[in-house]
């Protein structure tokens, strides 16, 4: 058996608190095996004045912990799925899911009781191109603004009055002993959840070894409904930046799937929903991202891809 693990991990406080939780584990599953932290800056974390969609995407946040596996720095690596990209470098795997927590979006406001309550014009701060496609093409009257930085970065910056509300994960809120903070859970059917939000998942290269360390953490329904959901993203080519969501259900074997893509500016979006035997999870994400594309989802998406050349 390995004697030492060491964990990649971003230095956020909701990166560090993922890592020493996926830690806890792994030392409680394999009594006597030692692991440490590999506190990593990555490039997402060092450009906070522009929007990642502008910067290269989520998978800023990742690229470096790979190179840290890759270098022989790390042994494995723990990431919020929703910031990772529907396809992996050659060599890595998704060595473990954990089991979801919370998928919605969370709603935080010091005056102002639902989104509903929101008056016309209202500022709300978020950082995902999904988020601003659904708000605008449910209230256009919003003035939506971008929201960078960790998450007590912009909790201070709702408390110090630069935005009427702001919308985070509600897990990660969760996660950091700041659910008290939330003022409304936004249902799925209003904001439809992030490609594996709320799910923690543990990268590794393909090693026989540390897979088998893993194992143990690996939570059987989830990675089902992280598979549905992650074959969308795949077969739509969207980043991590790209409007698109997705969510799965899983309910006696049966997978529920809703996938949703948008405009950044709400003015165009396409939705879909299937349900599919649960042993095929793939094959269900593809069948519904096929009739987002062939309901014109694919010219939105070009477009898209376009004006980020």
């Amino acid at each position: 058996m390995i004697p030492h693990l060491r964990i990649a991990t971003r230095r956020s406080p909701l990166a560090l608190w993922q890592a020493e939780h996926v830690a806890t584990l792994l030392r409680t599953a394999h009594p006597g095996l030692e692991v440490s932290l590999v506190k990593i800056v990555t490039q997402g974390d060092r450009i906070q004045d522009r929007p990642l969609s502008q910067i290269g995407g989520k998978g800023l946040f990742i690229k470096e912990l790979e190179v840290a596996m890759l270098a022989g720095e790390a042994d494995i690596a723990v990431h919020s799925m929703k910031d990772v990209p529907a396809a992996l470098p050659e060599g890595f795997t998704l060595g473990a899911v954990l089991p979801r927590a919370d998928a919605r979006d969370a709603f935080l406001s010091r005056r102002y009781a639902s989104l509903a309550e929101l008056p016309m014009g209202a500022s709300v701060g978020t950082s995902s191109q999904r988020r601003q496609s659904l708000l605008r093409a449910r209230r256009p009257d919003l003035s939506i603004l971008p929201l960078r930085g960790n998450v007590d970065t912009r909790l201070r910056k709702l408390d110090e009055g630069e935005f009427d509300a702001i919308i985070l994960a509600a897990a990660g809120l969760t996660r950091l002993g700041l659910a008290e903070r939330i003022t409304e859970y936004l249902d799925t059917a209003l904001s439809l959840p992030a490609i594996g939000q709320g799910i923690v998942g543990i990268e590794c290269r393909e090693d026989a070894a540390v897979l088998a360390l893993l194992k143990p953490l690996n939570d059987a329904i989830t990675r089902l409904c992280l598979d549905a959901e992650r074959a969308v993203g795949a077969r739509l080519e969207g980043s991590c930046t790209s409007p698109i969501a997705a969510y799965a259900t899983w309910d006696h074997n049966t997978l529920s799937l809703r996938a949703f893509v948008g405009s950044p500016d709400g003015s165009s979006s396409f939705e879909h929903a299937l349900t599919g035997p649960a042993h095929t999870p793939a094959a269900l994400g593809i069948a519904v991202a096929e009739h987002l594309l062939h309901a014109g989802a694919d010219r939105l998406l070009a477009e898209l891809a376009k004006s980020a050349v």
